[in-house]
C-alpha cells in the first residue's frame, strides 16, 4: 500500500493553522499526534476509529487524547496520495463544532482551487 503524504494547509499569508495548533500543544500531546499522523500516512482512508472518523462531506478528524483533552485535527484527502490538515481543536464534549467543520470546508475549497491552477 502506498503511503499517504500528510501536508498542512497554508493560507495566502503563509500561515499553517493546523501546524500552529499542533506546535501549541504540550510535548507529550505532540508525541501522540506524531503517532496518529504516522497511522494516517500508513492507512489513509481506511484508518479506523478511534484514530480517525469521517465527519461530513469530505472532512475527517484525526483523534487522540492529549494533556489538553480530546484533540482533533481536521483534514481532507486530495487525490489519492495526499491528506491536507486544515485546523485543530481541543474538544470539550459533544460533536466537533460546526464552525470548525465550516473552516475546514472553506480551506479545502481554497486548496483545491489553488492546486487546479498548477
Amino acid at each position: 500500500m502506498k503511503k499517504i503524504k500528510c501536508v498542512y494547509f497554508q493560507t495566502a499569508s503563509g500561515r499553517m493553522p493546523a501546524k500552529e495548533f499542533i506546535d501549541s500543544l504540550d510535548e507529550r500531546s505532540q508525541q501522540k499526534y506524531f503517532e496518529v499522523i504516522n497511522l494516517l500516512s500508513d492507512y489513509g482512508k481506511s484508518l479506523p476509529e478511534p484514530h480517525a472518523k469521517h465527519l461530513e462531506d469530505e472532512i475527517y478528524e484525526l483523534r487522540f487524547f492529549g494533556i489538553e483533552g480530546r484533540v482533533r485535527i481536521l483534514y481532507f484527502f486530495y487525490h489519492e496520495g495526499k491528506a491536507v490538515l486544515t485546523n485543530g481543536l481541543v474538544k470539550k464534549k459533544g460533536p466537533v463544532p460546526k464552525k470548525e467543520i465550516k473552516t475546514a470546508k472553506g480551506r479545502m475549497k481554497i486548496y483545491i482551487e489553488q492546486n487546479m491552477k498548477k
